[in-house]
């Protein structure tokens, strides 16, 4: 095969609207993390547009409507996952338990997700009691939130935020999707020691509807 087919048969896929099309679809079902526009077009060697891409993968996105999995965009870019109603199915195949957490890392999450930035002082203001390290390593550990700066008082103590991977584990796109604060519960299972089926943040009605739609979506 020579040099030059090869040159003329990747420009003629290039162009071939239908082919990358298979190009993206193939990459996004055999990843299992979420792929950015920006990774997407690493996929071929000439330039692509993203609004090209982004109109490819809505088409994508369409096609797959109706069927078992389903074509998503999270905060870290587009995946394919499972519909909600076929995962009790799935975990026949894998029935280990998910993680479970406790009162204190739900609550603590809670706050940083709805009032983020935040530091730890202003999360034991609000929980009424101290924040103990092994709850916030929890949270690190798990990838739910990261320091992003530091306040400008004494001290300079880091200011908390949720991360992308946090909403991705939820399956949302930005902050503004995040569900009402008595629902996040039913996304991220509690301890089952501590009988609650919801956040049950003692001071959750100090995150009023007013402060959680000031939330600015993520870039």
């Amino acid at each position: 095969m020579s040099r030059e087919w090869t040159t003329l048969h990747v420009m003629s896929t290039i162009t071939d609207l239908s082919y990358i099309k298979i190009v993206l679809e193939t990459a996004l079902l055999t990843t299992s993390e979420p792929l950015s526009v920006a990774a997407l077009k690493k996929l071929f060697t000439e330039e692509l547009k993203a609004t090209l891409i982004n109109d490819l993968l809505d088409e994508i996105q369409q096609e797959w409507r109706g069927r078992g999995v389903e074509l998503v965009r999270l905060a870290s870019g587009w995946r394919f996952r499972a519909r909600a109603e076929f995962t009790p199915y799935l975990a026949r195949l894998n029935p280990e338990k998910p993680p479970r957490y406790s009162r204190a890392v739900m609550e603590t999450l809670a706050i940083i997700a709805y009032k983020q930035p935040v530091t730890r002082g202003d999360i034991e203001a609000i929980r009424g009691v101290s924040v103990s390290t092994s709850v916030m390593q929890t949270l690190l550990e798990r990838g739910w939130i990261e320091v992003i700066g530091h306040k400008d008082v004494p001290g300079r103590p880091g200011l908390y935020a949720s991360t992308r991977k946090f909403l991705d584990d939820l399956g949302l796109n930005s902050l503004r999707d995040l569900p009402p604060l008595a629902d996040l519960g039913t996304l991220v299972v509690p301890d089952a020691g501590d009988g609650i089926s919801g956040i049950g943040l003692a001071d959750a009605q100090s995150l009023d509807d007013e402060e959680t739609n000031e939330i600015e979506q993520e870039e």
